[in-house]
């Protein structure tokens, strides 16, 4: 398709570049690492703990002082003021005081003149370790009873009776694999001491706020003496909403120690041996169906590896049980989630939230019924998907209003052909020894807001120049994922100036403060509207000195487009937007106004476990399918169909970006990304040569990502829908497909056992007991 130049006035509901995708690809795009230093800037590194669990006997940074170019040696000891950081409980030291409790663990900081410095500064410390036995699986927290907070619950009905009746019993354990992160720039930060004790941090955060607030906290200042400043982020995920705090705070400490600026960045070796991962979930279930395969009772106790502190653990563990039904109704539930405490680093928030791991359990249930059953996969989830009353409420008693998944159901099967190509599927299988074939169909229900109430807010501060042109200072930051492309596209629209007479600025605290990460799939909705809130006070501003300068009654319709403020009855009769803008400031009227929006109707109560968390659910669905190697269990994924619910796109290319996104991040964490650590706890595949993120190569072969029409969502910023998280649980399709393919390579009288990920080695385990 032909984009639009960027300045070609209003791209709302258009397709648009990315604002930066040309400086993205010629280099232009400045990211922390690229910023000119300050003179005098030092460098830092870490010194991380070599076991999983031990207690510190001794700790002397002399040696390390000694090297030539260090400046400085931080312990436990040396920080100011509070040495425990952490997003909702404050029970993470920033380094190691009495013991270690993962590897990689910080328990030293070295500042320098150079990295080579450092390295040497990290080599010379000397200290000493007692080993502890450590605790690195869900079961060996759950058999010492480890466990991080309460119990989370969710109940709806009678499972017990609804189990008894069931005809079809169904019980198993699914464990659901980490994932890395993995974004393109690790995590870095530039500390720069100012006067009167002040700190301005350049970071690479998806929250600055929480990054003020812990570097305050660490140095034992006020909120008001520190900045963060984000220009952009070189990718986020999820694990720079909490994780990047740490280095900030860290650069920070030896910035105010030295009265140097001081840069911390994190080698990707390093970046992953240090951060927390997807979490590792295990989920105990058991399900009761009838004969004609409708769920009627499920219970599914979950586990999931928190790691060694909460970080933002509780708040994952809740959308994983939120999303315990998937996209369907689940007439008696009874889930319940713990937090289990592991020697490993801390688990955090990655695309999804604990969402993902949710929807996992239900559709691999589903896919055990239909197996059993001997069913269709697809023609099981319309069987239970959500419908019409009263088949419309979740466990939770939220109601699923504006349900798409009939739309998708209806228009995404027979648009991919499904029933013709599972039955040339089936054809081709049973006259092919070797070579199988699958195909797999995944509808998404995805709720949509933080599970923390208070999160859902966002400010903006929108500011008018004399000439026209236009600054927008937001909460929200931009990590590649286009929040600034369709915030410039909401703000053209609003005051009708192109998009190149607006610049958007880098979120910072200092010009909206107490924001909320850019996480939760939130980012435009919360963004959005209170950019539009600012301009509609702006605009309305304008309005009287418009009237005026065209002699028109203030309550004459006026518009605002194409760089013009017109007579909506005569569009001849108008005044360039910079004219009005210049009449205005000369007349005294404020051209700077600020914006704010509180998402409203969201509650939960976690004692009775009802409420409504989410402002409204996101839709999709995909078709996939994917050819085997019984031989080797080398597959490769042929084609995917996706349908997919954004409402009434905000810039439609940002957001089939997003989903094809999504999809192949989904794809990975399903099929290729396998995690591993060795016996004591270190991580051993640290690097892509070692650590298989997807490549070009498995992509789909054919990939159509279409977006559903007549769509708009009401009380949303001009009827669009988030659309970060959603697709990403649209690659359960292919394990429903590699599922399929095996089906065909035998029948081992228990269904498929896969385990994840779904690597070629595992795919083959896999076939081998099917054929058995």
């Amino acid at each position: 398709m032909k984009l639009p130049s960027p300045d070609d006035g209003a791209l709302l509901h258009r397709p648009s570049p990315h604002e930066s995708g040309r400086r993205h690809v010629t280099g232009e795009a400045l990211y922390v690492d690229d910023f000119p230093l300050p003179p005098g800037t030092l460098v830092a590194a870490v010194g991380l703990s070599p076991h999983a669990h031990a207690r510190i006997r001794h700790r002397d940074g002399a040696a390390a002082l000694s090297v030539p170019g260090i400046r400085a040696v931080f312990f436990a000891a040396d920080v100011r003021g509070d040495n425990c950081i952490g997003p909702i409980v404050h029970d993470e030291p920033l380094l190691a005081e009495e013991t270690v409790n993962c590897v990689g663990q910080v328990v030293a900081l070295v500042a320098g003149e150079s990295s080579t410095a450092c390295r040497a500064g990290i080599a010379a410390l000397q200290i000493a370790y007692d080993p502890l036995a450590p605790r690195l699986s869900i079961e060996d927290a759950h058999a010492a009873s480890d466990f991080i907070g309460p119990y989370h619950l969710i109940n709806r009905g009678d499972f017990a009776e609804g189990y008894r009746r069931a005809t079809h019993r169904i019980e198993g354990t699914l464990h659901t694999p980490p994932q890395e992160h993995f974004y393109l720039e690790t995590q870095v930060a530039l500390a720069i001491p100012l006067e009167d004790g002040a700190m301005h941090i350049h970071s690479s955060t998806q929250h600055p706020t929480e990054v003020q607030h812990m570097v305050a906290r660490v140095l034992g200042i006020g909120y008001h003496r520190v900045v963060c400043e984000v220009n952009r982020i070189g990718g986020g995920f999820g694990g720079k909403e909490s994780q990047a705090t740490q280095v900030a705070a860290l650069a920070a400490l030896a910035a105010r120690a030295t009265n140097r600026p001081v840069k911390l960045w994190l080698d990707r070796d390093t970046d992953m041996a240090i951060t927390g991962k997807r979490h590792p979930f295990r989920a105990d279930y058991r399900a009761g169906f009838d004969a004609d395969g409708h769920l009627l009772a499920l219970d599914v106790v979950l586990y999931a590896d928190a790691g060694w502190t909460t970080d933002l653990s509780p708040a994952i563990l809740d959308r994983a049980l939120f999303h315990l039904d998937g996209a369907y109704f689940v007439p008696a539930a009874r889930f319940t989630g713990r937090l289990c405490r592991t020697n490993l680093p801390s688990n955090t928030a990655f695309r999804g939230f604990g969402g993902p791991q949710g929807m996992l359990v239900i559709d691999t249930i589903l896919n055990r019924a239909a197996e059993r059953l001997q069913m269709d996969p697809a023609e099981v989830r319309r069987r239970n998907a959500y419908a019409d009353a009263p088949r419309n409420r979740t466990p939770y008693d939220q109601e699923v209003r504006y349900n798409r998944l009939p739309r998708l159901f209806d228009e995404l099967l027979p648009a991919a052909r499904y029933a013709g190509r599972r039955q040339a599927i089936e054809a081709f299988n049973a006259g092919s020894t070797y070579v199988k074939r699958g195909i797999g169909f995944q509808p998404v229900k995805f709720g949509i807001s933080f599970t923390k109430s208070m999160l859902n807010q966002a400010g903006a501060y929108v500011l008018v120049f004399t000439d026209g042109t236009v600054q927008v200072n937001h909460a929200g930051t931009e990590m590649g994922q286009g929040l600034h492309t369709k915030i410039l596209a909401i703000c053209s629209a609003e005051l009708g100036v192109a998009t190149g007479a607006i610049r958007i600025m880098s979120t910072s605290t200092e010009k909206v403060p107490n924001t909320s990460p850019t996480a939760a799939s939130s980012g435009s909705d919360l963004n959005g509207q209170a950019v539009q809130s600012a301009c509609t006070t702006l605009r309305h501003r304008l309005i009287p000195i418009a009237a005026a300068m065209l002699g028109v009654e203030e309550t004459d319709e006026l518009t605002f487009a194409s760089g013009l403020v017109s007579l909506a009855a005569d569009p001849a009769r108008s005044r360039t937007f910079a004219e009005v803008a210049n009449a205005a400031w000369m007349a005294r009227i404020p051209l700077a106004a600020t914006g704010y929006y509180a998402t409203p109707g969201i509650h939960f109560d976690p004692a009775t476990g009802t409420g409504e968390p989410f402002y409204y659910f996101a839709f999709g669905g995909a078709v996939a399918e994917v050819e085997v190697c019984s031989l080797t269990g080398q597959y490769r994924v042929t084609r995917v169909d996706i349908l997919h619910d954004a409402g009434n796109s905000l810039v439609p290319s940002i957001d089939r970006g997003q989903i094809e996104g999504g999809f192949i991040q989904g794809l990975g964490w399903l099929t290729t990304e396998d995690l591993r650590r060795d016996p004591a706890g270190r991580l051993i595949t640290r690097g892509p040569s070692t650590y298989k993120i997807p490549s070009f190569g498995d992509a789909p072969t054919e990939f159509f990502v279409r977006l559903l029409d007549r769509a708009a969502q009401p009380g949303v910023i001009h009827g669009s829908k988030a659309v970060g998280e959603p697709p990403f649980m649209l690659a359960i399709s292919v394990i429903t497909a590699l599922r399929h393919s095996m089906r065909a390579c035998g029948d081992s009288g228990s269904g498929v056992e896969l385990s994840l990920p779904a690597t070629p080695e595992s795919v083959l385990r896999a076939i081998t007991r099917q054929r058995s």
